[in-house]
């Protein structure tokens, strides 16, 4: 009898316990963020991680679609000369104005750049190719390093966030960036190669905040395709929970072929899938940054 009872306790305590997720800690529930009195200015945000393919574009995009969700007013600032966070979102960047314009001429109107989206809150600063030339023609500028930071002055005050797709280098786009942003999130891939150069970014954050910028904070490492089926990617994330603790974000985004399908169609995904888990894991993205005080 008294075997039954500690087992129906021990049942009962089980029950009682949140859940762990894929990093190893207990699985919140954000709570759904409050509706905001007004809007601006805007804290901004720099995605950013020197290795290509770990889903920067693709967390700008969904990130900036599932906060303007929540009533948050977002700009995303295209600044990869790719010009994939344009394209994700139906953007045609032939003569128009775009960031470029506006980094070899900061006294025009930054306003210009600026194009609505199918999403409401969402607008986007688009790129293009020509943006490759940038470094090029900053190089001589005086505080070349700020000049983004001064386009982005111009509407700061409409925004409640901008985030800024940063092109995957250390180079003077990605430091005019981290110059002009209040935070930093990090997306990394689940796969070892993807580890071996997070040393190296944040020593670079290191340096812009000893040097250029010294309010900007990490506001987290967020993992990306993951795989829960292969030991790989569990074992890449249980690394990076152990090297880098709470900086690591609870939300995981799981690998899965309609992100591609999405950015065929130029929408985000929480609108081609709202349904979808990876949809519903960038709208819980949103409401833990909303939650940690990243984001108002």
């Amino acid at each position: 009898m008294a075997e039954k009872a500690a087992k129906s306790r021990a049942k009962a305590r089980k029950a009682d316990e949140t859940p762990l997720g894929p990093t190893g800690r207990p699985y919140h529930g954000f709570p759904t963020p409050a509706p905001l009195a007004s809007h601006g200015p805007a804290r901004i945000i720099a995605l950013c991680n020197q290795k290509g393919g770990v889903g920067k574009t693709t967390t700008s995009i969904n990130l900036a679609a599932s906060l303007a969700e929540y009533g948050r007013k977002v700009l995303a600032v295209d600044f990869d000369p790719q010009g994939a966070l344009s394209a994700g979102l139906g953007i045609q960047t032939h003569d128009v104005t775009t960031i470029y314009d506006l980094l070899l001429d900061t006294k025009r109107d930054a306003h210009e750049a600026i194009v609505h989206t199918n999403v409401d809150g969402l607008d986007v600063m688009p790129a293009n190719i020509d943006l490759s030339a940038a470094e090029v023609h900053l190089v001589n500028e005086v505080a070349r390093e700020t000049i983004l930071a001064r386009v982005l002055r111009q509407v700061a005050g409409e925004y409640d966030v901008i985030l800024i797709d940063c092109q995957p280098s250390l180079g003077l786009l990605t430091v005019n960036a981290l110059t002009a942003a209040h935070g930093v999130i990090i997306p990394l891939e689940c796969e070892f190669f993807a580890l071996r150069g997070v040393a190296l970014l944040i020593e670079t954050i290191d340096k812009v905040r000893d040097r250029l910028n010294p309010s900007i904070t990490m506001d987290g490492l967020l993992a990306t395709m993951y795989d829960p089926r292969t030991l790989h990617s569990r074992e890449v994330l249980e690394r990076v929970v152990e090297a880098f603790g709470d900086d690591v974000l609870e939300t995981v985004i799981g690998r899965t072929v309609k992100f591609p399908d999405a950015s065929v169609s130029g929408v985000p995904i929480t609108e081609f899938a709202p349904e979808h888990a990876a949809a519903q894991a960038y709208l819980r993205l949103a409401r833990e940054l909303v939650a940690r005080g990243a984001v108002a």
